[in-house]
């Protein structure tokens, strides 16, 4: 499929800003299955950028203003090729071994009531069938939201609650899978929905390493694999570690963010 893709963001400050230094995870990779064919990124007004690659093997840039500065927009527009591999990940750039991601973060810690409920599941032996079952019952397990929402989107809240958008179940399916003796991370990146007239946000959804097979992508929101419907991004153990633009700024006063995503089969409207 190809997919064009459209990423907005629009900062506004209460106050001008000395200095703003954002990392920006915005520029999906090339591996089997994703071939990238253009890709920029562009800043309303004078900015110093600088691509370079990060320790999960993500290309970043990091994006340096000085003020006064009282807004800012940063505009990422691609297009890029991708076929349905039903979720198996191949030639990506892997820096880091497998057991790296079996550590917990804050967003993914696993709870009592969590370490309960997933030595309930009896997952089979066989490492493939217990990783599609797995993710097939956090997916059935919760009453899924909207995309993107806000609160708090940590496994233990997901699992208590039952509710979540594409972030927390994620977040809640890589610590399950932890405890289940499967690596799992985190993955940043979009969705082509062609049965929704809105809602192509930027999405999140979990790899999980199975023995023989390496990593493969489960999206427990979307009850599925990844298909030639994503764009892969970026991967973290959490959301944190792979969020689109994080950074600081100096200066006083408040923010104002807004987000705008498109991503389809046809450039965005201008």
């Amino acid at each position: 499929m190809r997919l064009f893709v459209s990423h907005r963001t629009e900062y506004r400050f209460s106050e001008p800003q000395k200095r703003l230094v954002q990392l920006l995870r915005l520029t999906p990779g090339n591996h089997a299955g994703q071939s990238v064919v253009s890709w920029s990124i562009d800043v309303d007004r004078d900015a110093r950028l600088k691509p370079a690659r990060d320790g999960y093997g993500n290309e970043t840039t990091m994006l340096y203003v000085d003020g006064p500065l009282d807004h800012i927009t940063i505009s990422v527009s691609g297009e890029v090729l991708t076929e349905d591999r039903a979720g198996l990940l191949d030639a990506a750039a892997e820096p880091l071994p497998p057991l790296h991601f079996m550590q917990a973060t804050p967003l993914t810690r696993a709870d009592a009531r969590l370490q309960g409920y997933v030595a309930g599941l009896e997952l089979p032996a066989d490492p493939l069938a217990g990783a599609h079952l797995l993710a097939e019952r956090i997916h059935d397990y919760l009453m899924l939201e909207d995309p993107q929402v806000g609160g708090d989107h940590s496994a233990a809240a997901a699992l208590a609650s039952r509710r979540a958008d594409a972030q927390a179940a994620a977040h809640l399916l890589i610590a399950a899978a932890r405890l289940s003796g499967y690596p799992a991370r985190y993955v940043a990146g979009h969705l082509y929905r062609p049965y929704q007239a809105e809602g192509n946000a930027a999405h999140g959804w979990a790899e999980l390493y199975v023995e023989g097979y390496g990593w493969i992508g489960f999206d427990a929101h979307e009850g599925r694999c990844p298909t030639e419907s994503y764009v892969r991004v970026a991967v973290g153990l959490d959301h944190g570690q792979a969020a689109p633009i994080s950074g600081a700024r100096i200066g006083g006063g408040g923010e104002e963010l807004t987000v705008n995503v498109h991503v389809g089969p046809e450039p965005a409207p201008q």
